[in-house]
């Protein structure tokens, strides 16, 4: 329910207006209309719920619908009214009424629940969606979704709403582990690498988003086109896969994180790729060149549909075109160096293990997630800048494109920044974390030297702190903002039950986390 003046209501992402929530249009620039057709879509998901049992088409239908509401994933207004419309069809002939719209329940308690239980959703169905791809899925995943989304609609116990948080915790670890294993066995296992900064000569496509098979058939069907590709943000850790490094045009990262990309594709000068959220309003100086698929979307813009019958996508309108344009212009002429999942640091687990009883390494500091527009994020920097030299920073997600360029050293040859990938790399540093516990055998997790320092902005860095805080980790710091969904009285139960804290003064969260506390 909206009051008379307000357009629409959305406070999922950490840009929420005044963290508190966007009411006539989003701060990702989603409009009024964008934003009640992911309400009626989302209202749609709840029916389907509520009125039919799990199966993998369904299972399938429901993350796919959700990744295309995640903060900056999709503006199309007609694939979302497709999608829609598809929805309805699948609910059949159910007529249960209930409102649609994020402030239809009255009590903000329950209300704070239900939709910190749906954003979690949100985030898992992006990486159930990306291991399905990989021809990895798991029912019982998709029995979760089914009863969590009937919760939200008929559950109005705050403890038991709490309880199936939690088990979303559960589930976000076994669908990070899924993918995990997704990637591994079609792409091999993340390799420390070296990736420039820097241009070539020729030609480029920029792909951007997180979908690693996208990367690969653009590399198969481009390698012999005399053009190169960049990677940027999240598609960075695609250069540490053995499978996808084996392509000699794979040239280098372009760029930073996501908001910067009304500013840095235009000096691209070539074609851009989105494969998944993280797609910003589109400029005029690049709107003739940018290309969608999978779950992204914007008016507009063309999209490059999925490949019927298992064939792979068909990139070539991508690729012609880029032989038609110029070599990108030069942002930066460096590198940046990464491929530190879980398999590759126990390669190094001697090593890590003897800096730690010798005192080299005194602390871990997980400084994960996502990078956004607030000034407040140069947080993130200043802490990087400023953590003692025998500190090593853990990070994956977007959020290190605040630091990753910093000349942070080494410790006894371990660089005191392990880059493991993308947001849902985060998988492998909680089970770094988890054989770290093993080797020193420590009972409780949180008796490690590891503090966590998260900065978040959407719905996928929800599912992850779910699953560290099924995962037991407490103490966490997360910022620049706490959630505008967390009611006073949720917030107070976070913190007190599992010490979740803001940031404040970037020396005074160095000091309390290297006592840790």
């Amino acid at each position: 329910r909206y009051e008379m003046e307000e357009k629409m209501f959305c406070f999922q992402c950490q840009e929420a207006c005044r963290n508190t929530g966007c009411t006539f249009a989003g701060m990702c620039g989603k409009k009024a209309e964008t934003a009640h057709l992911m309400d009626e879509i989302i209202r749609q998901l709840k029916l389907i719920a509520l009125s039919r049992k799990p199966d993998k088409k369904l299972g399938r239908f429901v993350i796919q619908s959700l990744f295309m509401t995640i903060t900056n994933a999709n503006f199309d207004n007609d694939a979302l009214k497709k999608q829609l419309d598809r929805a309805i069809i699948l609910t059949g002939d159910a007529d249960i009424a209930f409102p649609s719209g994020v402030m239809a329940c009255e009590n903000e308690d329950i209300r704070s629940l239900r939709e910190l239980l749906t954003y979690g959703l949100k985030g898992i169905a992006a990486y159930a969606e990306h291991a399905a791809v990989l021809g990895k899925e798991e029912e019982s995943i998709y029995e979760f979704f089914f009863k969590a989304l009937k919760a939200t609609v008929t559950e109005e116990n705050a403890d038991n709403l709490t309880a199936l948080v939690l088990e979303a915790g559960a589930v976000a670890v076994k669908t990070m582990a899924l993918l995990d294993s997704a990637n591994t066995e079609n792409f091999g296992n993340p390799e420390i690498t070296t990736v420039k900064t820097g241009v070539g000569n020729r030609p480029g496509i920029l792909i951007s988003g997180h979908d690693l098979l996208d990367m690969k058939e653009l590399l198969e069907q481009s390698k012999d086109a005399g053009i190169d590709i960049y990677t940027h943000s999240e598609m960075l850790p695609a250069h540490y896969y053995p499978e996808l490094k084996k392509y000699p045009h794979l040239y280098g990262n372009y760029g930073n994180a996501w908001h910067l990309q009304n500013k840095e594709f235009a000096s691209f000068n070539g074609p851009i790729l989105m494969t998944t959220n993280c797609i910003t309003p589109v400029q005029d100086s690049y709107k003739d060149r940018i290309f969608t698929t999978g779950m992204a979307g914007y008016p507009g813009v063309p999209h490059i549909a999925g490949g019927k019958d298992g064939k792979p996508k068909d990139f070539s309108a991508v690729i012609e075109l880029a032989k038609t344009c110029p070599p990108p212009e030069k942002l930066e002429d460096g590198t940046l160096t990464g491929g530190f999942a879980h398999a590759q640091v126990f390669a190094l687990a001697d090593k890590v293990v003897e800096a730690v009883k010798s005192g080299a390494i005194r602390r871990f500091v997980v400084m994960a997630g996502c990078d956004g527009r607030h000034k407040e994020r140069s947080y993130y920097t200043e802490v990087a800048e400023n953590l003692p030299k025998d500190t090593v920073i853990l990070t994956a997600g977007c959020a290190k494109y605040r630091y990753n360029k910093l000349v942070t050293g080494d410790i006894g040859g371990i660089p005191r920044v392990l880059d493991a990938g993308q947001c849902n790399d985060c998988y492998s540093l909680a089970v770094i974390a988890l054989k770290l516990k093993e080797v020193f055998g420590v009972k409780d997790i949180n008796d490690l030297p590891i503090s966590f320092d998260i900065a978040w902005y959407e719905q996928k860095a929800v599912a992850v702190l779910l699953a560290l805080l099924h995962l037991g980790f407490k103490n966490l710091r997360l910022g620049p903002t706490l959630p505008a969904f967390l009611s006073p009285g949720v917030a107070a139960v976070l913190v007190k039950t599992f010490d979740i804290k803001g940031i404040t003064d970037p020396q005074a969260d160095i000091n309390a986390m290297m006592s840790g506390k």
